[in-house]
């Protein structure tokens, strides 16, 4: 399972990704390939790539949000 915490809410293209729950927030990558451009809260840079079908979870926590997901939805 992968982890991230930011301070940025995250922009998530509806041509890459839908919303398919609203608590917890997941998306859902519509494609295979996408890529999400996360700052983590130390301020490095990280590039995910999505398989189609792939979850990422969004949760708020004071101040920031905590980024989950399952290391299998990740190429």
């Amino acid at each position: 399972m992968g982890l991230l915490y930011t301070k940025f809410y995250l922009d998530f293209d509806p041509e890459d990704w839908k919303q398919v729950s609203t608590n917890p927030i997941i998306f859902e990558a519509l494609d295979d390939n996408v890529i999400l451009d996360i700052d983590d809260t130390s301020q490095n840079n990280y590039k995910l790539k999505f398989k189609k079908g792939g979850k990422l979870q969004m949760f708020r926590v004071v101040g920031k949000f905590r980024l989950t997901w399952n290391d299998d939805d990740v190429l």
